[in-house]
């Protein structure tokens, strides 16, 4: 059975309804940067998940063509994800959308080497005939943080993102969010074909000993 993050990790994956603090190890990635508005069509948000996903999926079929990969295991490529930041404003905005900056990202095995990601690259350049050159390697280490599994709409979110600040409080925390730490999102539904009512994002926020 291919090796699911999800199930593995269900502390990172499947929080609980309600705030909890966790301690995020270093990872790797596949990312896309980009500015703007996520809902818009045709916007660079749109764009980068398209790249995202044949890189990802190169990577999780390798072992059946010429490039090998030491120590590979089959895996279920991890859920999307997220970080978002709006420059000049404190936390998130989610009134002002056109100003969000973010990374977008899927997880890798550690297996994965910064070589085979270009080597994946331009694998999915060759074979679909489109640039993804905009795709780059990139590992972060998270750190401490609350989070929460939200239901519901993205607008949504201040009702959770309130209650992860009042408990991160309530344990001696503060909340964290800056030029290098982010909000974070995980998304566990389609948004693109699930109905908002029915959307699970796992909510994550870095935090720090409150002063």
């Amino acid at each position: 059975m291919a090796y699911d993050f999800k199930k593995a990790y269900k502390m990172l994956y499947l929080p609980p309804k309600t705030p909890t603090i966790v301690t995020v190890p270093k990872m790797q990635f596949i990312a896309v940067r980009g500015k703007g508005n996520p809902n818009d069509e045709q916007g660079e948000y749109q764009k980068a998940i398209a790249m995202l996903y044949p890189v990802a999926y190169t990577l999780r079929m390798s072992h059946k063509g010429a490039h090998k990969i030491d120590d590979f295991f089959e895996y279920v490529v991890p859920p999307l994800e997220g970080f978002w930041w709006q420059e000049g404003i404190e936390g998130v905005d989610y009134d002002q959308k056109d100003a969000f900056h973010w990374i977008s990202i899927i997880r890798l095995p550690d297996f994965i080497s910064e070589s085979d990601v270009n080597w994946a690259i331009e694998q999915a350049s060759s074979k679909k005939k489109q640039d993804f050159s905009k795709v780059t390697y990139y590992t972060y280490d998270e750190g401490i943080c609350v989070q929460c599994m939200h239901i519901g709409p993205f607008d949504n979110e201040p009702v959770t993102t309130a209650k992860m600040a009042a408990y991160a409080e309530s344990q001696g925390y503060q909340i964290d969010i800056g030029p290098e730490r982010f909000h974070h999102e995980i998304y566990l539904s389609d948004f693109r074909k699930t109905a908002p009512e029915k959307l699970k994002t796992v909510v994550r926020h870095p935090i720090k000993l409150r002063e």
